[in-house]
Formats: structure tokens, sequence, C-alpha cells
């Protein structure tokens, strides 16, 4: 798969090889390089596992290994916790100096 100019894109390199990281960190953690991930826009194009160039939301421009295309977040933050389901909404009426709890 080939990203070109404009893709949303993801990007690693390494910020560290092995022996380069601090003296306290665990000898286990010392052994292997410190990787960074980064999303951007594809400045360049690029096919997985190439080097790429991408300038991030913020504007930063960076070089990395293309590592993927479109890429999604994985992350989660558990179930929706229904008494924070509100708060917005009721912090918006506070502010407008609504008495009333209609929503």
């Amino acid at each position: 798969m080939k990203a070109k100019t404009g893709d949303w894109v993801q990007i690693t390199s390494t910020v560290l090889r092995p022996g380069e990281r601090a003296p306290q960190v665990p000898p286990d953690t010392q052994s292997v390089p410190l990787e960074m991930k980064l999303k951007g826009f594809a400045m360049t194009r690029a096919s997985l596992g190439e080097e790429i160039v991408i300038r991030t939301v913020t504007g930063r421009i960076a070089k990395g290994t293309l590592a993927g295309i479109n890429p999604c977040y994985l992350h989660g933050f558990g179930r929706p916790v229904p008494e924070l389901l509100a708060i917005g909404t009721e912090l918006r009426r506070i502010l407008r100096g609504e008495e009333d709890g209609a929503r």
C-alpha cells in the first residue's frame, strides 16, 4: 500500500538506540530501542516500511518509517459513566444562569 501526499499516516522512528538510554533504566529496557510513533499528514509519497516526511496537526515536520495509512485509535476508556454524561450540558446551563433543570 502506498501513501500519497495529504494522507493521514503514522510513522515510527528510533529516538534512542540500545545503550543510549539513561543509566537508571532497567537492563531489560536498556536492551531495546526507545521508539516514537507519530501521526500526521504525508508530505511525500511512500510505501509501508519506507521513509516519509509528515506534518503533524501542530505543524511540526518529522521524518520516519511509514507504519500505517489512515491509522485508527486502538485505545478505549471503558464504558460511559452515566453521572458524567450530563456534566457539559449542566455546566453550560449553570454558566448561562438558567435556574431550572431542563436540558
